[in-house]
Parts: C-alpha cells; structure tokens; sequence
C-alpha cells in the first residue's frame, strides 16, 4: 500500500482474527460505501491462484452467501486508525483465468444490519415497552458481535398498557427498527468503530452539527486537495411538509407548515429556498395517515421529512486520500474553499465510497446542505 496508508484485514466467524500475508496480498481492489443512513457495504476482489486458500474457501461455501464470516476493514492513515467497514459477507462469485493467468474472486457484503434482516420476529410481543424499550431489546440479540446500542429516547415516550394493548414485532429486526425510526423522526444506522469488532447502533434524530473536518479545496493551486468537485442547485426539491392539526371548538382544521430547521439541523447556507409547496392547491398533509398520529408525533414527522427535502444543494466529487491527509468521513460536517461565494462553506456529507488498490487510495463522496452562500467566514483548513 501507499507509504502513508496501512490496511488491515479482518475475516472470521463471530470473532474476526487478522488474515494472513498470503490472503492479503492476494488483495486487488476494494470498495467500501458508507451512507448516511440505510445499509453501507463492501465489496473485494481477489486475483488468486489454483493453491490459494481462497479457493478452499469457496468451495467449503459452495458458492453460497457466507453470512456467518465476519469481515473487518481498517486503513491506518497517518498513524490514526480507522475502522472502515464491519459486515458479513453476503455474495461471493469466481471467474476463472484464462490462458494460465490467475483467477478473480469477488466477495461482496453489508454491515451488520444484513444479520438482522434474516429471521421473521412477526408477533413476538413487547408487553409494557415503549418504542426505545423495543428497540434495545432487538439489538441486545446482536451483542455478540460488538454491537452496543445508542437509544435516543423520542419527546413522546409512550408506555402502553399491557390490559389495553401489547405491542408486537412485524417483520424482521431491521425492518421493526426502522419503522419505529420513521414513527418517531428518527433515524437508524450502524457505525463500526471506533476499534475493529466495535460497532455502534444509533437510534435518533439525524444530527448535522459537530467539529468540521478539515476542508475540501478546490481551484487553489498548492492547496488544491480534490481532483474534481461538481455542484447542483436543485429549486423545486425544496417542498415544506403540511401537518394539519384540528381545533374541536371551532370544526376547522389548521396547516401548519413545518420548517426544516432544528437545533440538530441548524442552517448550512446563508440563502435558503423559497419552498415550492405553499400555494393553497398544494396546502395538503405530507402523508394520509397523520389524523391518527398524536400531534407530536406528526410534528417530529414532519421535522425529519423537511430537513430532507431542504437539502437543494448537492456536491458530488472525488479527492486523493494521500493528498487530502486523511479520510473524509460520512454523517459528519465538512468544509469547502475555492468553489466561489455561493457553494463555499459548511455542508453534510451524505456519503463516502472507499476505492483502494495497491498503490492507490481515493474517495468518491457526495455533499449536501439547506441553503447557498456560506453562514461560517472561515473553515477548518
């Protein structure tokens, strides 16, 4: 690898033990894409030879999805470890070499939610639990695998009565979980780290606040650290969610429009949209079923769907990890300097995809925010 970048490969069942040096340079390419929220994954590509341990081990699989084998990424950049990616493996392919060349195997997989997408819970009761009581219990099955949750208790706690109603699981673990994510405004994801066989379960609002990492220049000569950044402005995408609540003394119903702004969500551009749903033809509920929610619910529903569409400014580029001096990481804040007045500033970044080949190592990644112009005068440099 790079003389800056060291990677370290971990692949076992339950338990993920180094590989050794034969497998690891047998290593041609990797790919790691990492979401803000939703399912991240991988994918390696081996060249390998008739005597290598690889074939061993595709053919103990008999080509099928090794679920049960573990696979643990990190790359060592600078003296500070990162831990890449967490997951098991879910598809694996070979292609044979031709005229004595060696042969390619490819593993593909997904982070630990793919373990919690296999089993069918449908009517397993959880008597007396609120949603975040439901939610523990489902990822305390995968502590195992070094999963620790973070619950973010929601501004409605409700505890039903076991003599009125007894809530019950519908689908698998991940499918449950992320309904009651989407009731609450929430988000869930996994965040492997911050060492090998460690992950994190969040469960929560979606936080776009925190310490920038060091900015992403474009257009600055030796401070240049990206080799491409394009950016679209996108109007119509802007569309503020209408929550209807109803006044019983009067018989009328009230839109209220929910802005995309929050504490957790704090404006990222100077300039925001102009929303394009506040017409009376447009005046209608984001979604059919909010009647029947509380009203808190509806409004933290509502927070979650307009915190999305704000989002009108979108970045998408590539940069050199060597040049950059570290890695760029998803779900957290960046900075931007040389794009001009209205793209240079604060924005989240939505995603990450590792490219690593020998000798190589760079990140696509796509940037967004709430508004044009910059609310910071300088960045992290």
């Amino acid at each position: 690898m790079l003389g800056s970048v060291q990677l370290t490969m971990m692949i076992g069942p339950v338990v993920p033990l180094t590989v050794p040096r034969v497998v690891l340079d047998a290593l041609s390419e990797i790919e790691v894409k990492v979401e803000d929220v939703g399912t991240s994954g991988f994918q390696l590509v081996f060249s390998i030879d008739k005597q290598s341990p690889l074939q061993i081990l595709f053919l103990l699989s008999g080509g099928l999805p090794l679920l049960f084998m573990r696979v643990v990424l990190v790359a060592t950049v600078n003296g500070q470890a990162n831990v890449l990616i967490d997951g098991v493996i879910t598809n694996n392919q070979i292609s044979p070499g031709d005229k004595g060349s060696n042969s390619t195997l490819t593993i593909t997989g997904k982070d630990l939610t793919a373990l919690m997408d296999q089993s069918d819970w449908s009517g397993f009761p959880f008597p007396a639990c609120p949603a975040e009581a439901r939610v523990a219990l489902m990822l305390a099955k995968y502590a195992l695998f070094g999963v620790i949750p973070l619950v973010i208790p929601s501004i409605l706690i409700n505890i039903p009565i076991p003599i009125e109603q007894i809530p019950s699981q519908q689908g698998t673990d991940l499918g449950y979980i992320r309904y009651l994510a989407e009731q609450a405004g929430y988000v869930f994801y996994i965040d492997p780290g911050p060492v090998p066989g460690v992950s994190k379960a969040y469960w929560g609002p979606q936080i776009k606040v925190g310490t920038p990492q060091p900015s992403l220049n474009t257009d600055m000569d030796a401070y240049t650290n990206v080799e491409s950044m394009h950016f679209t402005f996108d109007q119509e995408k802007n569309r503020i969610p209408i929550v209807y609540i109803y006044n019983q003394e009067t018989g009328v119903s009230i839109p209220i429009p929910i802005p995309p702004i929050t504490p957790l969500n704090p404006p990222l551009g100077l300039i925001p949209p102009f929303p394009t749903n506040l017409l009376p033809p447009d005046l209608k509920p984001f979604r059919d079923d909010l009647a029947k929610l509380p009203i808190p619910q509806a409004i933290m529903m509502g927070l979650a769907a307009a915190a999305q569409a704000a989002e009108v400014v979108t970045c998408d580029g590539s940069l050199d990890v060597t040049r950059y001096r570290g890695i760029l990481k998803a779900r957290q804040l960046v900075g931007v300097r040389g794009a001009g007045p209205a793209f240079d500033g604060l924005y989240y970044v939505k995603s990450v995809t590792h490219k690593i080949k020998r000798g190589e190592y760079k990140q696509n990644f796509t940037l967004t925010r709430n508004g044009l112009a910059s609310t910071v005068t300088t960045v992290n440099i």
